[in-house]
């Protein structure tokens, strides 16, 4: 850490004391920024620790529908999100309007949208979820229920092939980190580390390659398709010292500091998302002392969309 991260370090900590504030941060988040959090996690375990949390303001570092999200289950709370070009490539690749278009085509589908998409597309759905529990909200429906499933097309194909539901329709988005995590890289790592135990985030496009793998037997023993904080779980408790990392790189920050004594290796080096990297100390710094910028999701839109992160929530 520079001097300069110090002393933004040293400001931000007394600033939070006063104004009653908490910080949460994402597993992708900058290092620095991760440092200084109360909390570090994913999309499940922050929407928790938002709707938990005592404190007056929440700094939401992270993305734009993260700090939606915490707006909802928090309304009495000041949510702040310290830089307002934090955006999600993949919950842009659906907005309302679309999802209507597609609902009107099956009209008696459930709606299960993933955690990454906008508020005023959770208002539209029956179910939000995570990567951590999207298998389960899917179980959780009707077999002879439609369902559609968004805005993920690697995550919705990971949750039909393991529910083996076939009345299951998926919309085309994608993470664009994510989606450059090939199949290419899981062979070439699978030569290069004979004994480390592999990692994939199922947003990843080797996903396939990956539970292939898994049933040839190549992967069998060490390969783990799991959310991020499934991810840290795995590492805290594995008996393996190597881990070839297969999301978003940001995450080997809090892996390597919690398990000092073991290895992790990105599967690619530059796997790394633009918009979780906008936020710096500074930032942070000055949105705990102007209360910047504030996200405030609308509250006809916010109480439908409460009713499918509520049902999120409830399925662990």
């Amino acid at each position: 850490m520079t001097m300069l991260d110090t002393d933004y370090r040293n400001r931000i900590l007394a600033v939070k004391k006063k104004k009653n504030a908490v910080i949460i941060a994402h597993n992708y988040q900058p290092p620095e920024v991760q440092d200084i959090a109360d909390f570090v996690g994913d999309s499940l375990a922050l929407s928790r620790n938002a709707a938990q949390t005592n404190a007056d303001t929440i700094i939401f570092c992270g993305v734009h529908f993260m700090a939606e999200t915490a707006s909802i289950i928090c309304p009495e709370k000041t949510v702040l999100i310290p830089d307002l070009g934090a955006g999600c490539s993949l919950a842009s690749t659906i907005n309302a309007h679309e999802l209507k278009a597609w609902m009107t085509e099956h009209p008696n589908a459930v709606i299960v949208c993933y955690v990454n998409t906008s508020a005023e597309v959770k208002a539209l759905s029956d179910y939000c979820c995570t990567s951590s529990n999207a298998v389960k909200v899917v179980n959780s429906i009707p077999k002879d229920r439609e369902v559609l499933f968004l805005p993920d097309m690697f995550l919705g194909s990971y949750v039909a092939e393991i529910t083996k539901r076939k009345n299951m329709y998926i919309w085309p988005g994608e993470c664009h980190v994510h989606a450059g995590i090939h199949a290419e890289e899981i062979n070439k790592m699978l030569a290069t580390f004979s004994n480390g135990e592999f990692l994939v985030h199922p947003e990843c496009s080797c996903t396939s390659s990956t539970l292939y793998h898994m049933a040839t037997g190549e992967l069998t023993k060490r390969g783990h398709i799991l959310s991020t904080e499934g991810m840290m779980n795995h590492v805290r408790t594995s008996d393996a010292k190597q881990f070839v990392i297969a999301t978003e790189t940001g995450i080997i920050h809090r892996m390597q500091k919690e398990n000092p004594n073991k290895e992790f290796i990105p599967l690619k080096e530059d796997a790394v998302c633009k918009y979780m990297k906008k936020i710096s100390l500074e930032k942070v710094y000055n949105s705990l002392v102007n209360d910047i910028y504030e996200v405030k999701v609308p509250a006809n839109i916010a109480e439908k969309a409460k009713i499918s992160i509520d049902r999120m929530l409830t399925i662990l």
